[in-house]
């Protein structure tokens, strides 16, 4: 007798919410901003403190620090104040904050969507009951222009698997210290190879320039050397164009300590990026110490162009950010949670049709060939098959889960094994779906599709966060055995 695997849907909705902004820089160009500066000048000193009162009543409680802000953004265009008939020494604080507050808008970060969602085991586990585990949700938030963003909960799972959410704050903040680091020569040319290979007289002048590390200012300048020293037509403008773009897509970030996670917003920072950041898929990656670092690959969008990058952290409050080179340079990249026979793993999607598996032994560079592990094969898969998150490890194999396209252009969810030491050797997968949209979750902006991004193991179950038609996500639980059972013995569950 055949019988479907048990799911239990949560009911717990993570909605968004067009309450939570994030005070951004707003900038119109060089002249624009000249005109502007000019005009908030010429107010007397009693109407620029008046104009500054009433910004300050507005925002204040809406922000951490909205000053902190208005300094930041007045810092960022007061190079141009040279081109304005003003004496500097004259000019006092409040006028400079003033300034800095023409030159930053709110953007409600998740008021068009909040979904895609992963789930990783918290660094904190203390002061926890036993059958209790503290973990953090990341998602896709999405606001106006479709511009997205990674915003995260908090919360403890009980011994039901009951989720309890943290407050969630509504002081929104951006990281407080951005930094590029030192690029390499070699990897540099490398990536720059793969976006131009056609060889130029541009492109060896900047690469007769390039010291063996140098940073982004130092990039700068050599760009701006050769770009004077060369013929300006489309293609030397392209490719130091590109250059460009591809060292900002190379970061670090810090958030004050004085932020709830739920307050730490990763916007779009990098050129490579600035469309938005997409479908991160976190994981808890246990070195061969033991020691655990918290991996996250995404998809950098920049309106044009797509680069997959992999950020990582220790603790949620520093984060660094690199692009990922190689075959597997594509949307919806899962790395595995350990290494594998010394190398590590990533699920790729190389033709957007089936499920790959790479190996590599620099997290960041990917150049051997990947290996297709699935294609579609069952009628909920015809379209496409591929991956929902980092894999999970457990006695009987790799368990994956995979977001599969049928029919009406239907996602839903499947599951399968790898092999725990060859996991590019399929061992097993459900026949029919894991999880079909029901009728609540197939409304919304983009109808008929469950997606998620990762799940975890908690007392015996899959915790399984999941998003609903690109709007909104949830949750739901499955117990592990039951699947395991179900995809090596397929012919009993459909």
């Amino acid at each position: 007798m055949y019988k479907p695997v048990k799911v239990e849907r949560k009911n717990i909705y993570f909605k968004p919410d067009k309450k939570r902004v994030l005070a951004r820089f707003f900038f119109l160009g060089d002249e624009r901003t000249i005109k502007i500066i000019k005009r908030t000048l010429e107010l007397s000193e009693s109407e620029r403190k008046e104009v500054f009162g009433q910004v300050l009543r507005s925002y204040t409680k809406r922000h951490r620090s909205i000053v902190n802000i208005f300094e930041r953004n007045f810092e960022r265009v007061s190079h141009l104040l040279e081109k304005v008939p003003f004496p500097k020494d004259k000019l006092s604080q409040l006028d400079k904050l003033l300034i800095g507050s023409y030159f930053t808008m709110e953007y409600s970060i998740e008021s068009a969507a909040l979904f895609n969602p992963s789930i990783v085991e918290h660094p904190d586990q203390t002061e926890l009951f036993q059958g209790e585990k503290r973990v953090i949700l990341s998602f896709r938030a999405t606001g106006e222009g479709h511009v997205s963003s990674i915003v995260f909960r908090a919360g403890t799972l009980d011994l039901d698997n009951n989720i309890h959410i943290d407050y969630i704050g509504n002081l929104l903040d951006k990281p407080i210290q951005v930094k590029n680091h030192r690029y390499h020569k070699e990897s540099f040319l490398k990536k720059m190879n793969e976006l131009h290979a056609e060889p130029t007289e541009v492109k060896t002048k900047l690469e007769q320039k390039l010291t063996p590390t140098f940073t982004y200012e130092e990039l700068k300048r050599y760009i701006d050397e050769v770009r004077q020293d060369s013929e300006e037509n489309l293609e030397n403008i392209t490719f130091l164009q590109q250059a460009l773009w591809l060292a900002s897509s190379h970061y670090e970030m810090t958030f004050s300590l004085d932020t709830s996670i739920s307050e730490r917003v990763i916007f779009p920072i990098a050129d490579t990026e600035k469309r938005g950041i997409e479908d991160a898929r976190f994981v808890q990656f246990k070195d061969e110490k033991g020691e655990s670092i918290y991996y996250a690959t995404y998809t950098a969008y920049d309106g044009f162009s797509i680069l997959p990058k992999l950020l990582t952290t220790k603790d949620f409050y520093h984060f660094k950010v690199k692009p990922i080179y190689g075959e597997i340079a594509n949307k919806g990249a899962a790395l595995f949670p350990r290494k594998i026979n010394g190398r590590y793993a990533m699920l790729c999607r190389i033709d957007g049709e089936n499920n790959y598996i790479a190996y590599s032994h620099n997290i960041n560079v990917w150049q051997e060939t990947a290996i297709r592990i699935q294609q579609p094969e069952y009628a909920y898969e015809f379209v496409q098959i591929g991956n929902c998150g980092s894999p999970i490890e457990t006695a009987y194999g790799w368990l994956i889960l995979t977001h599969a396209v049928g029919p009406m252009r239907e996602y839903v969810l499947g599951a399968a094994l790898l092999d725990l030491n060859n996991p590019h050797v399929e061992i097993g997968r459900l026949h029919s779906p894991l999880m079909t949209p029901n009728d609540e979750e197939r409304e919304g902006y983009v109808p008929n599709v469950i997606y998620s991004c990762g799940a975890l193991v908690h007392n015996g179950q899959l915790i399984l966060p999941y998003a609903m038609s690109d709007y909104a996500s949830t949750y739901a639980t499955i117990n592990l055995e039951e699947l395991l059972l179900a995809i090596l013995n397929p012919e009993r569950y459909q």
